[in-house]
């Protein structure tokens, strides 16, 4: 066994994905004499859920998903998430246009391009979508934006929509041109390219992270099997984080931490219809959100998505769900058995029942026949056809279930970081608006897991340096975010706010 199998490390990063890439990214511009192993039970970074075909590849701005402003009791829309989440991307946009200055991202069109976000309703949901345009419009972080009634302004935003539709049915839309698409498989494997160049890095493909554990307050002992020579190595590592996706929880209980008692998790498989027809695919050039349904989940919300893969336009529409007790895409059946504890039976119990709704809509997916999911698609593009799609195989979510004091579990549908009172292990759960949160979201896991460097004068410079409106309230004010958003537009070539 050779000497660097045997010596600790400072760091080690499970899953090589865009959380892990982030992170590691931020340390090594932070700690530059930082060491790092990063294990990839697959044989490429990304492959799961950070790949192109699996993540949402939205740019998650909160410009056209209407799940995150729910509508109020009252009739008001809440706009407090959308808000939080279009500030985050700003964050995100910040880093990845100081990387490419520094010419550590040296094409950034290879991971993102602009592209107009819509939101599309029709009848009922008008009044729902007019409501929240209004409410947005109180925010500078959504200046810019349009909304329209009329058909035949519709018809110049997204002419395929249009095409075929009742001219008595009533529709709105609402256009955001400052709005993107994200290609979180390009750029993961551009920031781990860049990272491996870095002393003190190394990437180990065909690995997979067995057990975790330590003494008392000891580093962290990881063993880890490689997968191609049957090898088994013992790491010891100062920092722990576990950002593979749907097998974060599985070894988040393996580490036996107090705070991870009463987390479960609720896998959700996903399907997408991949058009091929190239003629359809030229028409549309938009990400399209609309509602969805009363009684469905968040990760439910139907689009039509331009998406640029390896350089090709493509265009997908779903996603439709599916249940699998896989935790990963390429991962066991016996991922969700093996999850169950004795501190979180009772949770997930709990969260079941109080989600009755969800089971019946998953299975109501599950048994979609190909005319069904056609029905669905042919509502955002009523012109639609059977052999203008193939139906493709998404990527596994896991939804985070944890324990609550009045309901006993509740199942979230949002990202939430898990770690160590002392901070020598952090764990990223669940899914939606992850990737695009990812710099904001390592940020604070940088602030709670190394909160003395990180209120040092050297990290609060240099993050000040990495991400220009780092320490102020992108939010609040407005000059600040027309300057950031005018910077990163031309750094990585997208269009500036209007």
């Amino acid at each position: 066994m050779s000497k660097r199998h045997e010596q600790h490390t400072d760091v080690i990063l499970i899953g090589a994905g865009i959380m892990s890439a982030t992170l590691g990214m931020l340390l090594k511009q932070l700690e530059p004499g930082i060491s790092i192993e990063i294990f990839e039970r697959l044989d490429v970074a990304a492959a799961e859920s950070s790949d192109a075909w699996n993540n949402a590849g939205t740019g998650h701005s909160a410009f056209c998903e209407l799940n995150y402003t729910p509508e109020n009791e009252d009739g008001s829309i809440d706009i407090s998430k959308a808000v939080k989440i279009a500030a985050s991307f700003e964050t995100s946009k910040q880093f990845w246009a100081h990387l490419t200055e520094q010419n550590i991202l040296q094409h950034p069109q290879s991971f993102i391009q602009a592209i107009p976000h819509m939101s599309f309703v029709w009848d009922d949901d008008v009044a729902y979508l007019k409501k929240r345009y209004e409410a947005l419009q109180t925010c500078h972080l959504f200046k810019g934006m349009q909304y329209s009634e009329d058909a035949e302004q519709l018809k110049q935003w997204m002419p395929v929509v249009m095409e075929g539709r009742d001219p008595r049915q009533k529709v709105a839309a609402t256009k955001m041109d400052l709005g993107t698409d994200v290609n979180f498989g390009s750029l993961t494997r551009s920031l781990f390219k860049y990272l491996e160049t870095f002393p003190g890095v190394h990437m180990n493909f065909n690995h997979e992270v067995e057990d975790i554990d330590r003494d008392n307050d000891g580093p962290w002992r990881l063993k880890v099997r490689d997968d191609v020579f049957g090898q088994t190595r013992k790491l010891h590592a100062k920092f722990v984080f576990i950002g593979a996706g749907g097998g974060s929880l599985p070894l988040l209980l393996r580490s036996g931490i107090p705070e991870s008692k009463g987390y479960g998790g609720f896998p959700v498989s996903g399907q997408w219809l991949k058009c091929v027809n190239e003629e359809v695919i030229k028409k549309h050039h938009a990400k399209v959100y609309g509602k969805a349904k009363v009684g469905s989940p968040p990760m439910s919300v139907p689009h039509l998505d331009t998406r640029m893969i390896r350089g090709k336009q493509e265009l997908l529409f779903g996603p439709y769900a599916g249940f699998s007790t896989r935790f990963l895409k390429q991962g066991s059946l016996m991922d969700l058995p093996k999850s169950l504890r004795l501190s979180n039976i009772g949770p997930m119990v709990m969260a079941g029942i109080h989600n009755i709704p969800l089971t019946k809509y998953l299975i109501e997916q599950v048994r979609q026949t190909p005319e069904e999911r056609l029905d669905a698609l042919k509502e955002y593009l009523p012109a639609a056809v059977m052999e203008d799609w193939e139906l493709e195989t998404a990527g596994q979510r896991v939804q985070v279930i944890k324990k609550d004091e009045e309901e006993g579990g509740v199942l979230e549908f949002g990202t939430e970081v898990v770690s160590a009172a002392d901070g020598s292990i952090a764990a990223l759960l669940g899914a939606s608006p992850g990737a695009s949160t990812a710099v904001s979201i390592m940020l604070d896991l940088l602030q709670k897991c190394f909160p003395e460097k990180f209120a040092s004068s050297s990290w609060q410079n240099k993050l000040k340096e990495i991400i220009p409106s780092f320490g102020e309230h992108i939010d609040k004010d407005a000059t600040l975010c027309e300057r950031m958003r005018a910077w990163t537009g031309e750094v990585l070539g997208l269009k500036a706010a209007v």
